[in-house]
């Protein structure tokens, strides 16, 4: 890809050509011009020669694909920076495995006051087990050591770690030998987070910042609040996002709503919301999802966190106060109590504001025809992570494990949310599942469950322009005259449409229909590759030696 070497400036006019441009407005577009962070102008070819001659910088695609930038609904921008910079055990392949990386990440960080880790999955292990405390205390030398599962609803601590955390071993959730989870975990979290120095944190930031940049995301929903993080944590990230080019940062902030002094306390931390991981529930690996049954592999039903009650007062007063609510439900009983909460505070707020209000659902793993209907009738968003199923989905995987094969197969419902009217938004919750937005289309396209598939299209469109709309804005996510310049330039194979009935992919790529290609993301097919990510006009990554 080739370019002019016009200098860097806020208002320069730019033309790409020679590629392809995914964009509505012209479903076989191969130039597009930019001006003023907006996009100006998309069309063909030949009418780019009448732009040539008057934009400060011409780009030559050279047959590359232009998209807008994906937006991910749902990261944890610190712990996803930490996860790359530190103790990554996502790729642990035996619990002995674990603990030797455990034991050399000791060895070389010996200034670490604590010793932070992620992604380990005893449920892909041959032990199925995770590391004892005195296994955990033996690798870590004696020092503090804190291990959150995957799913970052339980960890592994060392002794050393508990010994900073007075009381804890009185908390709920906790286990003198197993993973903590609910308060202890809480607890446990906010010491090993403490130690992290405002340093290590800024520069994790713009590491998870960086890595997003150059997979083409041009936005983030930032999922914080107290029991995630804490309140510098999050204004933090919001300073650093807004003085450096990369990815846009939109917060959210996870704390109940009692009335409008609450609310303008959400407002003043520069959150865009109170929702996000306002947790109704845990996770299905952990075992603290709430569901209507029993786990299969555990003599109980999860946790619950809030009930009806105080979600309807949160929707409530969240509605008045003209600010968007959300929450975090996974199991059934959960998206239950969510949905009874939601209609309670419609009754009383009145159900035109509630849909206008858009608020959001983060995960909404374990939904019935019920609670789809629900979702639809009420205007809820559905801010899901497709990776999961990816990860966990089929009849061998942890779901199957944790619920049994016929409640693992309801979950995820891609197709039947789409069908019912349910606007979508595709995140990762990074770092439980990597940063990874064609991974992440690839994964709904191609779910484990057959019928919860849905198209290329319809994927791709959940995870740039559905973002959006699950901010408010519909202005935005799309590459049409007028909307903000937030797009990025692939490298990438021959363009397909690729759909689950076969009927309508020979529909959709007939040239009649006007439906523009997309990478063919088959299983096994090699990824785009991003060479360019652009945020309202500025670039704010390009791939190196290109």
């Amino acid at each position: 890809m080739t370019e002019s070497t016009a200098p860097q400036s806020e208002h320069r006019t730019v033309l790409l050509r020679g590629g392809d441009v995914h964009s509505p407005a012209d479903p076989f577009a191969t130039a597009m011009v930019v001006e003023r962070g907006h996009v100006a102008w998309v069309g063909s070819e030949g009418a780019a020669d009448a732009f040539a001659s008057g934009v400060d910088e011409v780009i030559d695609l050279e047959g590359a694909l232009v998209t807008p930038a994906f937006t991910d609904a749902h990261v944890h921008t610190t712990s996803t920076g930490l996860a790359l910079t530190g103790l990554d055990l996502s790729g642990a392949r035996t619990l002995g495995d674990a603990l030797a990386r455990v034991r050399a990440h000791v060895t070389a960080h010996p200034a670490d006051r604590v010793v932070l880790g992620h992604g380990w999955d005893a449920t892909r292990w041959p032990e199925r087990r995770p590391p004892s405390r005195a296994e955990l205390d033996e690798a870590a030398a004696g020092r503090p050591v804190y291990l959150p599962r995957v799913d970052v609803h339980s960890a592994v601590v060392s002794t050393a770690l508990l010994d900073l955390v007075p009381g804890v071993t009185t908390m709920p959730g906790y286990d003198p030998e197993g993973p903590l989870t609910a308060a202890a975990h809480h607890a446990v979290r906010a010491a090993a987070h403490d130690a992290v120095t405002p340093a290590q944190r800024a520069e994790a930031q713009r590491a998870a910042l960086r890595h997003a940049a150059s997979l083409g995301i041009g936005s983030l929903h930032e999922c914080g609040g107290p029991d995630i993080s804490d309140e510098d944590d999050f204004t933090g990230l919001l300073k650093v996002a807004a003085e450096q080019p990369g990815p846009r940062v939109f917060g959210y902030w996870a704390q109940e709503v009692a009335d409008e002094k609450d609310a303008r306390r959400i407002r003043e931390l520069g959150a865009v919301g109170a929702a996000g991981d306002l947790f109704v529930d845990g996770s299905l690996g952990s075992h603290t999802a709430c569901l209507h049954e029993p786990y299969a592999d555990a003599p109980h039903t999860g946790t619950a966190h809030l009930d009806a009650a105080r979600i309807a007062a949160h929707v409530a007063a969240c509605t008045e106060a003209g600010l968007q609510a959300g929450f975090h439900a996974i199991g059934d009983a959960a998206l239950s109590s969510v949905v009874q909460g939601v209609r309670a505070a419609a009754e009383k707020v009145g159900p035109a504001r509630v849909r206008a209000a858009r608020h959001r659902v983060e995960h909404a793993e374990m939904l019935t025809p019920e609670t789809v209907a629900a979702f639809a009738e009420l205007g809820l968003t559905a801010s899901v992570q497709p990776a999961f199923d990816a990860a966990w989905g089929g009849e061998e995987g942890m779901y199957a494990q944790r619920l049994g094969v016929g409640r693992a197969a309801t979950l995820n419902p891609y197709a039947a949310l789409l069908r019912a009217g349910v606007p979508l938004a595709f995140g990762s919750d990074s770092p439980v599942t990597p940063l990874d937005p064609w991974g992440t289309v690839r994964a709904a396209a191609f779910h484990r469950t057959l019928e919860h598939r849905v198209s290329v299209r319809a994927a791709f469109t959940a995870h740039t322009r559905g973002g959006w709309r699950a901010l408010g804005r519909d202005d935005a996510g799309t590459l049409v005259p007028g909307a903000p310049a937030d797009y990025a330039v692939w490298r990438t194979d021959q363009l397909v449409v690729q759909a689950p009935d076969d009927r309508v992919a020979r529909w959709s790529t007939d040239p009649r229909s006007g439906t523009p290609g997309l990478p063919d993301l088959s299983p096994g097919a090699d990824l785009p590759v991003c060479l360019r990510t652009v945020v309202l006009g500025q670039t704010v990554y390009v791939r190196p030696n290109e």
